[in-house]
Protein backbone atom coordinates (compact mmCIF):
# COMPACT_ATOMS: atom_id res chain seq x y z
CA UNK A 1 0.00 0.00 0.00
CA UNK A 2 0.97 3.46 -0.59
CA UNK A 3 -0.03 7.28 1.30
CA UNK A 4 -0.74 9.35 -1.30
CA UNK A 5 -2.66 12.26 -0.74
CA UNK A 6 -2.79 16.05 -1.52
CA UNK A 7 -1.81 19.13 0.03
CA UNK A 8 -5.08 20.11 1.43
CA UNK A 9 -6.50 23.32 3.25
CA UNK A 10 -6.43 24.33 6.69
CA UNK A 11 -8.97 27.23 6.45
CA UNK A 12 -10.71 27.71 9.41
CA UNK A 13 -8.47 25.82 11.84
CA UNK A 14 -5.86 22.90 11.46
CA UNK A 15 -8.29 20.50 12.58
CA UNK A 16 -10.49 21.13 9.28
CA UNK A 17 -7.19 19.51 7.23
CA UNK A 18 -8.08 16.03 8.29
CA UNK A 19 -11.81 16.68 6.72
CA UNK A 20 -10.08 17.41 3.56
CA UNK A 21 -7.96 15.04 2.91
CA UNK A 22 -10.32 12.32 3.92
CA UNK A 23 -12.78 13.42 1.44
CA UNK A 24 -10.80 13.30 -1.35
CA UNK A 25 -10.30 9.63 -0.29
CA UNK A 26 -6.30 10.64 0.97
CA UNK A 27 -4.69 8.21 3.76
CA UNK A 28 -1.18 11.29 3.79
CA UNK A 29 -1.92 14.88 3.32
CA UNK A 30 -0.14 17.81 3.81
CA UNK A 31 -1.21 21.15 5.14
CA UNK A 32 0.08 24.36 6.50
CA UNK A 33 0.02 25.21 9.96
CA UNK A 34 -0.37 28.95 10.01
CA UNK A 35 -0.68 31.24 6.92
CA UNK A 36 1.96 30.79 4.86
CA UNK A 37 2.11 34.29 3.73
CA UNK A 38 2.50 35.68 7.07
CA UNK A 39 5.59 36.16 9.60
CA UNK A 40 3.06 35.92 12.23
CA UNK A 41 -0.12 34.35 13.19
CA UNK A 42 -2.10 33.42 16.49
CA UNK A 43 -0.91 30.43 18.32
CA UNK A 44 -2.82 27.20 18.13
CA UNK A 45 -5.50 26.75 20.65
CA UNK A 46 -5.67 23.81 22.50
CA UNK A 47 -9.42 23.58 21.07
CA UNK A 48 -7.34 23.24 17.41
CA UNK A 49 -4.95 20.76 18.82
CA UNK A 50 -7.61 18.88 20.58
CA UNK A 51 -9.48 18.53 17.25
CA UNK A 52 -6.92 18.06 15.15
CA UNK A 53 -5.84 14.83 16.65
CA UNK A 54 -9.07 13.64 17.31
CA UNK A 55 -9.93 14.30 13.26
CA UNK A 56 -7.14 12.27 12.51
CA UNK A 57 -8.01 8.94 14.93
CA UNK A 58 -11.52 9.61 13.15
CA UNK A 59 -10.32 9.17 9.51
CA UNK A 60 -7.32 6.94 10.54
CA UNK A 61 -4.58 9.21 9.50
CA UNK A 62 -1.11 7.92 10.92
CA UNK A 63 1.43 11.31 11.87
CA UNK A 64 3.82 9.56 10.41
CA UNK A 65 2.17 10.49 6.35
CA UNK A 66 1.37 14.01 7.13
CA UNK A 67 3.66 16.43 6.03
CA UNK A 68 3.31 19.98 6.89
CA UNK A 69 4.85 23.03 4.90
CA UNK A 70 6.69 25.51 6.51
CA UNK A 71 5.80 29.44 5.40
CA UNK A 72 6.84 30.85 1.76
CA UNK A 73 7.84 33.85 3.54
CA UNK A 74 11.31 32.04 5.76
CA UNK A 75 14.56 32.01 3.84
CA UNK A 76 17.30 30.12 6.07
CA UNK A 77 20.01 31.05 3.41
CA UNK A 78 19.28 35.02 4.16
CA UNK A 79 22.11 37.10 3.53
CA UNK A 80 20.09 39.90 5.69
CA UNK A 81 21.03 39.51 9.24
CA UNK A 82 17.56 40.34 10.50
CA UNK A 83 15.64 38.92 7.67
CA UNK A 84 17.58 35.79 9.18
CA UNK A 85 16.95 36.02 12.29
CA UNK A 86 13.13 36.51 11.57
CA UNK A 87 13.25 33.02 9.70
CA UNK A 88 15.10 31.46 12.23
CA UNK A 89 11.99 32.53 14.29
CA UNK A 90 9.81 31.88 12.37
CA UNK A 91 11.13 28.39 11.47
CA UNK A 92 11.31 27.49 15.25
CA UNK A 93 7.68 28.69 15.11
CA UNK A 94 6.41 26.39 12.85
CA UNK A 95 8.71 23.57 14.78
CA UNK A 96 6.75 24.01 17.72
CA UNK A 97 3.21 23.74 16.06
CA UNK A 98 4.27 20.46 14.80
CA UNK A 99 5.21 19.27 18.26
CA UNK A 100 2.09 20.37 19.40
CA UNK A 101 0.11 18.45 17.24
CA UNK A 102 2.18 15.02 17.49
CA UNK A 103 3.67 15.35 13.60
CA UNK A 104 6.76 14.10 13.10
CA UNK A 105 7.96 16.29 10.07
CA UNK A 106 8.05 19.90 8.70
CA UNK A 107 8.97 20.31 5.22
CA UNK A 108 10.77 23.42 3.82
CA UNK A 109 12.59 25.32 1.47
CA UNK A 110 16.51 25.51 2.08
CA UNK A 111 17.03 28.88 0.88
CA UNK A 112 18.12 31.66 -1.37
CA UNK A 113 21.34 33.44 -1.46
CA UNK A 114 19.35 36.91 -3.32
CA UNK A 115 22.37 36.71 -5.43
CA UNK A 116 24.58 38.52 -2.88
CA UNK A 117 26.56 36.20 -1.01
CA UNK A 118 28.19 32.69 -2.30
CA UNK A 119 26.64 29.41 -2.40
CA UNK A 120 28.33 27.75 -0.25
CA UNK A 121 28.11 30.99 2.05
CA UNK A 122 24.15 30.69 1.58
CA UNK A 123 23.90 26.55 2.11
CA UNK A 124 26.11 27.34 5.04
CA UNK A 125 24.21 29.38 6.73
CA UNK A 126 20.78 27.03 6.19
CA UNK A 127 22.86 24.41 7.80
CA UNK A 128 23.30 26.94 10.91
CA UNK A 129 19.67 27.69 10.78
CA UNK A 130 18.72 23.98 11.05
CA UNK A 131 21.09 23.30 13.82
CA UNK A 132 20.01 25.77 15.83
CA UNK A 133 16.38 24.77 15.52
CA UNK A 134 17.15 20.98 16.19
CA UNK A 135 18.69 22.35 19.30
CA UNK A 136 15.88 24.46 20.04
CA UNK A 137 13.03 21.72 19.81
CA UNK A 138 11.91 18.38 20.31
CA UNK A 139 11.18 15.01 18.41
CA UNK A 140 10.26 16.83 14.60
CA UNK A 141 12.54 16.32 11.48
CA UNK A 142 13.61 18.96 9.10
CA UNK A 143 12.72 18.02 5.83
CA UNK A 144 14.58 19.49 3.06
CA UNK A 145 12.89 20.00 -0.39
CA UNK A 146 15.11 19.79 -3.40
CA UNK A 147 13.99 23.22 -5.23
CA UNK A 148 13.43 23.85 -9.51
CA UNK A 149 16.69 26.37 -9.33
CA UNK A 150 14.82 29.44 -10.20
CA UNK A 151 16.32 32.93 -9.45
CA UNK A 152 18.79 32.17 -6.35
CA UNK A 153 17.18 29.39 -4.64
CA UNK A 154 19.21 26.68 -3.34
CA UNK A 155 18.64 23.04 -2.89
CA UNK A 156 18.57 22.41 -6.92
CA UNK A 157 21.38 20.03 -6.73
CA UNK A 158 21.49 16.49 -4.77
CA UNK A 159 25.27 18.06 -3.77
CA UNK A 160 23.31 21.02 -2.24
CA UNK A 161 21.21 18.23 0.29
CA UNK A 162 24.13 16.38 0.72
CA UNK A 163 26.32 19.29 1.48
CA UNK A 164 23.80 20.20 4.28
CA UNK A 165 22.91 16.90 5.60
CA UNK A 166 26.32 15.86 6.11
CA UNK A 167 26.94 19.35 8.58
CA UNK A 168 23.61 18.39 10.43
CA UNK A 169 24.48 17.97 13.71
CA UNK A 170 21.57 15.27 14.80
CA UNK A 171 21.17 13.24 11.75
CA UNK A 172 18.31 11.52 13.17
CA UNK A 173 16.09 14.78 12.75
CA UNK A 174 16.92 15.74 9.40
CA UNK A 175 15.42 14.80 5.47
CA UNK A 176 14.72 15.20 2.29
CA UNK A 177 11.29 16.01 0.01
CA UNK A 178 11.47 15.01 -3.61
CA UNK A 179 9.14 17.23 -5.39
CA UNK A 180 9.25 15.49 -9.62
CA UNK A 181 8.56 19.31 -10.89
CA UNK A 182 11.35 20.37 -9.61
CA UNK A 183 13.67 17.72 -9.94
CA UNK A 184 12.75 17.77 -13.62
CA UNK A 185 12.98 21.57 -13.85
CA UNK A 186 16.36 21.52 -12.59
CA UNK A 187 17.37 18.79 -15.48
CA UNK A 188 16.84 15.39 -13.68
CA UNK A 189 14.67 13.59 -16.53
CA UNK A 190 12.48 10.81 -15.64
CA UNK A 191 10.76 10.17 -18.78
CA UNK A 192 12.46 6.65 -19.26
CA UNK A 193 12.95 3.79 -17.81
CA UNK A 194 17.13 4.41 -18.02
CA UNK A 195 16.74 8.16 -16.92
CA UNK A 196 14.76 7.50 -14.12
CA UNK A 197 17.06 5.00 -13.16
CA UNK A 198 19.79 6.96 -13.24
CA UNK A 199 18.00 9.81 -11.40
CA UNK A 200 17.39 7.89 -8.09
CA UNK A 201 20.40 5.90 -8.31
CA UNK A 202 22.57 9.46 -8.55
CA UNK A 203 20.23 10.64 -5.37
CA UNK A 204 21.37 7.53 -3.55
CA UNK A 205 24.78 8.16 -4.27
CA UNK A 206 25.15 11.70 -3.54
CA UNK A 207 21.88 11.80 -0.42
CA UNK A 208 21.06 8.16 0.35
CA UNK A 209 17.65 7.05 0.98
CA UNK A 210 17.71 6.93 4.13
CA UNK A 211 17.09 10.02 4.37
CA UNK A 212 14.10 10.17 2.51
CA UNK A 213 10.86 11.00 4.24
CA UNK A 214 8.57 12.16 1.37
CA UNK A 215 7.70 13.18 -2.03
CA UNK A 216 5.78 16.16 -4.11
CA UNK A 217 3.50 14.49 -6.83
CA UNK A 218 3.73 17.00 -9.48
CA UNK A 219 4.00 17.08 -13.70
CA UNK A 220 5.54 19.87 -14.97
CA UNK A 221 4.10 22.58 -17.26
CA UNK A 222 7.99 23.69 -18.43
CA UNK A 223 10.81 22.05 -20.15
CA UNK A 224 13.25 19.60 -18.86
CA UNK A 225 15.91 21.97 -16.81
CA UNK A 226 13.94 25.08 -17.52
CA UNK A 227 14.58 25.73 -13.92
CA UNK A 228 11.24 27.20 -14.01
CA UNK A 229 8.67 25.91 -10.72
CA UNK A 230 5.03 25.31 -12.81
CA UNK A 231 3.33 22.43 -11.85
CA UNK A 232 0.84 20.40 -13.98
CA UNK A 233 -1.70 18.02 -13.52
CA UNK A 234 -0.53 14.44 -13.69
CA UNK A 235 -0.56 13.37 -17.15
CA UNK A 236 -1.18 16.96 -18.28
CA UNK A 237 2.97 18.29 -18.16
CA UNK A 238 6.24 17.36 -20.14
CA UNK A 239 6.98 14.49 -17.19
CA UNK A 240 3.78 12.64 -18.01
CA UNK A 241 2.54 9.86 -16.86
CA UNK A 242 4.82 7.09 -16.84
CA UNK A 243 7.50 8.24 -14.19
CA UNK A 244 4.17 8.27 -11.89
CA UNK A 245 3.49 4.82 -12.61
CA UNK A 246 7.19 3.53 -11.90
CA UNK A 247 7.49 5.62 -8.84
CA UNK A 248 4.44 4.11 -7.30
CA UNK A 249 5.83 0.60 -8.08
CA UNK A 250 9.06 1.72 -6.46
CA UNK A 251 10.49 0.19 -3.35
CA UNK A 252 11.24 2.95 -2.16
CA UNK A 253 8.02 5.17 -2.33
CA UNK A 254 6.29 2.59 -0.40
CA UNK A 255 6.90 3.66 3.35
CA UNK A 256 6.78 7.55 2.54
CA UNK A 257 3.93 10.43 2.00
CA UNK A 258 3.30 10.77 -1.43
CA UNK A 259 1.52 14.22 -1.81
CA UNK A 260 0.50 15.81 -4.87
CA UNK A 261 0.68 19.56 -5.38
CA UNK A 262 -0.81 19.77 -8.75
CA UNK A 263 -3.26 22.77 -9.28
CA UNK A 264 -6.58 21.98 -9.65
CA UNK A 265 -8.09 20.44 -5.90
CA UNK A 266 -10.90 19.43 -7.87
CA UNK A 267 -9.02 16.66 -9.86
CA UNK A 268 -7.27 15.29 -6.36
CA UNK A 269 -9.22 12.45 -5.89
CA UNK A 270 -9.37 11.72 -9.75
CA UNK A 271 -5.31 11.78 -9.55
CA UNK A 272 -5.09 9.72 -6.42
CA UNK A 273 -7.28 6.59 -7.35
CA UNK A 274 -4.88 7.11 -10.87
CA UNK A 275 -1.45 6.63 -8.81
CA UNK A 276 -3.29 3.91 -6.62
CA UNK A 277 -4.43 1.98 -9.83
CA UNK A 278 -0.47 1.96 -11.10
CA UNK A 279 0.39 -0.41 -7.85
Amino acid sequence: MRYIGAHVSASGGVENAPLNAAKISANAFALFTKNQRQWKAPDLTRSHIVDFKKNMQKHGFDPDYVLPHDSYLINLGSPDKNKLNRSRQAFLDEMKRCEQLDLRCLNFHPGSSLYKISDEQCLDLITESINITLKNSEKVTAVIENTAGQGSNLGYKFEHLAYIIQRIDDKNRIGVCLDTCHLFAAGYDLRTNKSFNKTFKEFDRIVGFEYLKGMHLNDSKKKLANKVDRHASLGEGFIGLKPFKMLIRSEFSCSIPLILETPDPKKWEAEIRLLRSFE
